[in-house]
């Protein structure tokens, strides 16, 4: 990959930023009509006197806004977005009975406008409030439960939603609602008036939904995952539970009227139904089309901590704080099975994929499997000591769980433990498999929310249970992006430093090659060398002997031709006269010089052959020390190779280690450039 050569991050990222458009300003809206600024005041001069802490007539309080909307003796008495099922509207019109105020004329009509305008607007609290509508805006409700992968892309929100906190508070607090899609790559987490959406697999921020009622203290998306439901509220005050289309981010449906927070929620996978249960030990089934209470059931003895539909929708399961724990049918709310073998409060219900098995956990450390044919548990276990806070099934039938040892476990169908994640801080609260059950997200009471791989355990990074402002995360995004830039130069560095110690090493090891061939070749010239001097040195000694020989033949020659010339010079002396005699005499002398020239040649021809041999030997010997030392070196330098072969592996591996390090490096700076370059044309969106 080609390199980026070195620059600041901001300057990188003006580059991108030069393409985006400035947002328009938005237009401007009409004024709401509040609580605080108008109904009070209306209340104070007409109702106070009968619906105050003093009087309560009816049950009925109106000097504050909760009060307000809990109601009175016989129920609810604003429907936010629905004056004409708002028993406070149908009063003060003399639609209903008895018309209010008592024995006086209908209050002026401009009053009772007020009331139906601030009751059509959501009902708003005061200026900062955003309108809840009771009333479904569409039917969500499907022609049959939802079963398996739905048609089309994955539902996912839309860009334009808000990125900026509701409430940002000093610390993370405890997450006690989370949830992933089915489908997406989506993870939804509960804060202080708000939901915050992430996606799984990068771990992005990418919307906040508020959820002004309060804490969400449970969420669940539809089985098909078009849907998130939220339940919560206000300990002790009041509670509700919201659902939003993921596509669209638009609240679609709120139901429930709690004196206390909700704890436990879904709804159904036909959409029709949205069950919810919480300290009032009630569950309460409500209708998606009209968002009307279907029916209740009151069986549980103590709070409702848990409840689930099964995925095909036909049943209802539920557990409270005692460890009771039913099962029911959830068209009707007939009592189904009474499931038993718990000793303490039931923390989650989790049903299998096929719907055979429901799945429940509970403070007193262990998880048990129910099978639906006839209530009977099929598989118990000590899963956390302290007891399990979490339990859910993953759609291949691996279960995850988290518990007061601080631990979160991934378990096969059975029951035996597969994967243990690190320690956390604190007592783990929830626990979630992500869409493709490839990663386990978790919350503690301390609002660390990590995210493992499921596959080795290794941590995958974590998710934010208290995100900051969009300037906060803009400023966060580029610092990222200055950190990857010199990221990327540091691997781009060491990249050409290991290429370089790469190519020297490969050189290295040709150069040794070469000097085995090399030296290989020597020891067989000087073997062959050896062979050849140690011809020369025998044929020279062979040559002195064969002089030696002849230098012996002629003296014994001379010899006897000196005897025979004494002879005859003793002849020759005895007749002084005889001519003959005397050229025989002078003859014979000649022949004797000459054979002692030959003798003197001869003696010549062995000295010389005599030192040819002796530097022949020392020839022999020269040749053969040269081949002991050939032969040693070429002994030697094999060995040399593997070290060097080695080294020149290895070298290779870190040169390709490090560009691999390095190229990962530029593409992480370029994701996070993008990335940066996202978040600030959602930051513009939302001005």
């Amino acid at each position: 990959m080609r390199r980026i050569p070195t620059a600041t991050a901001s300057a990188l990222c003006v580059l991108f930023l030069c393409s985006i458009a400035p947002a328009a300003e938005p237009a401007k809206t009409s004024a709401k009509i509040t609580y605080d600024d108008h109904v009070l005041p209306f209340l104070r001069d007409k109702c106070l006197s009968c619906h105050s802490p003093d009087k309560q007539k009816g049950g009925l309080q109106m000097h504050t806004y909760a009060r307000l909307m809990v109601g009175g003796s016989s129920g609810a008495v604003v429907t936010p977005g629905d004056p004409e099922n708002s028993r406070l509207y149908g009063l003060i019109a003399h639609k209903e009975k008895p018309p209010m105020p008592p024995d006086a004329p209908m209050l002026p009509a401009e009053n009772v406008e007020l009331i139906r305008k601030w009751i059509a607007g959501g009902a708003l609290e005061n200026n900062g409030s955003k309108a809840v509508v009771a009333r479904p805006k569409v039917n969500i409700g499907l022609a049959s439960a939802a079963r398996g992968k739905p048609a089309g892309p994955p539902p996912m929100p839309p860009k334009s939603l808000r990125l900026d906190p509701v409430v940002r508070t000093a610390r993370p607090t405890t997450v006690t609602a989370l949830a992933s899609s089915p489908w997406a790559p989506l993870v939804a987490v509960g804060g202080q008036k708000q939901v915050f959406l992430y996606n799984s697999d990068t771990l992005e921020l990418i919307g906040v939904l508020p959820f002004p009622e309060g804490v969400p203290q449970v969420l669940k998306f539809s089985r098909n995952g078009s849907m998130l439901l939220a339940g919560g509220g206000r300990g002790g005050h009041s509670g509700h539970v919201a659902v939003w289309s993921v596509l669209t981010g638009e609240r679609i449906i709120t139901v429930g009227d709690e004196t206390d927070s909700v704890l436990a929620a879904d709804i159904s996978p036909d959409q029709t139904q949205i069950a919810l249960g919480g300290p009032s030990k009630m569950i309460r089934v409500y209708s998606t089309k009209d968002g009307k209470l279907a029916y209740e059931i009151k069986k549980h003895t103590d709070w409702v901590t848990a409840l689930e539909y099964s995925p095909d929708g036909v049943l209802l399961a539920t557990g409270d704080r005692s460890s009771g724990l039913y099962v029911w049918e959830a068209f009707t709310g007939r009592e189904y099975f009474a499931l038993r073998g718990f000793k303490a409060a039931i923390t989650e219900i989790s049903w299998r994929a096929d719907g055979n098995v429901v799945a429940s956990s509970s403070e007193d450390g262990t998880v048990n499997l129910f099978e639906m044919e006839n209530g009977n548990s099929v598989k118990t276990w000590a899963a956390h000591n302290g007891g399990v806070a979490s339990v859910r099934f993953a759609r291949d039938g691996r279960l995850v769980t988290g518990g007061r040892d601080k631990l979160v476990k991934v378990w096969d169908g059975n029951g035996a433990v597969q994967k243990t994640f690190e320690v956390q801080p604190d007592v783990v609260v929830r626990t979630i498999f992500s869409h493709e059950d490839a990663r386990v997200i978790a919350s503690d009471w301390n609002g660390h929310l990590p995210v493992w791989f499921v596959a080795d355990a290794k941590p995958a990074g974590e998710l934010s249970s208290n995100p900051g402002t969009s300037a906060e995360r803009l400023e966060a995004a580029l610092k990222d992006v200055v950190a990857k830039q010199a990221a990327k130069d540091q691997f781009a560095a060491a990249a050409a430093t290991s290429q370089a110690a790469a190519q020297k090493t490969q050189t290295d090891l040709a150069a040794a090659q070469k000097a085995v061939i090399d030296t290989a070749a020597a020891a067989k010239t000087a073997d062959d060398n050896v062979v050849k001097a140690k011809a020369a040195a025998d044929q020279t000694k062979a040559a002195v002997v064969a002089a030696q020989a002849d230098v012996r033949a002629k003296e014994t020659l001379r010899q006897a031709l000196t005897e025979a010339a004494a002879k005859v010079k003793a002849v020759a002396d005895q007749a002084k006269t005889d001519t003959a005699l005397a050229a025989a005499l002078a003859k014979a002398q000649q022949i004797v010089a000459t054979a002692d020239g030959e003798v003197v040649a001869a003696q010549k021809v062995v000295a010389d052959q005599t030192a040819a041999a002796q530097k022949a030997d020392t020839a022999l010997v020269q040749a053969q020390q040269t081949a002991t030392a050939t032969a040693a070196a070429a002994a030697a330098a094999p060995q040399v190779v593997p070290p060097l072969d080695a080294a020149a592996k290895a070298a290779s591996a870190k040169a390709t280690t490090d560009k691999t390090a390095a190229d990962n490096a530029t593409a992480a700076l370029l994701t996070s450039v993008a990335a940066y370059v996202e978040k600030v044309k959602a930051a513009q969106a939302g001005k």
